[in-house]
């Protein structure tokens, strides 16, 4: 378990995410994504917003927004990351110091599902 994970959401990706979760009440959730990836090293990072806390999920230390990580899908991810919005591209990314974790990384809403 990582303990000293640490999340850093820069600017453009905090007003981002604020703008998706304004006046809903959930948790985001970084998430190791296995649906359609085949085996459990193949899966994709993306933010989730859920309506619950599972009580196998964490607090990520953050320098904005609180994230919650699943315990277990922890040894997927780096100690330092951090979140970027691109206007660009229209994406989140989620980097560390030495690559980009996911370039194109997803938001889903689990809220309206």
């Amino acid at each position: 378990m990582n303990a000293t994970m640490k999340l850093k959401i820069t600017e453009a990706a905090t007003k981002k995410l604020e703008q998706k979760i304004s006046g809903k009440t959930g948790y985001l959730k970084l998430k190791y994504d296995l649906d359609g990836c085949g085996c459990g090293v193949n899966g994709v990072a993306a933010l989730w917003l859920e309506s619950e806390q599972d009580g196998n999920e964490r607090e990520i230390e953050t320098n904005s927004i609180p994230v919650y990580i699943e315990r277990p899908k922890e040894v997927f991810f780096d100690e330092e990351m951090t979140i970027d919005y691109s206007e660009t591209a229209g994406c989140f990314q989620l980097k560390s110091p030495n690559e980009y974790l996911n370039p194109r990384m997803s938001f889903f809403d689990k809220l309206l599902s």
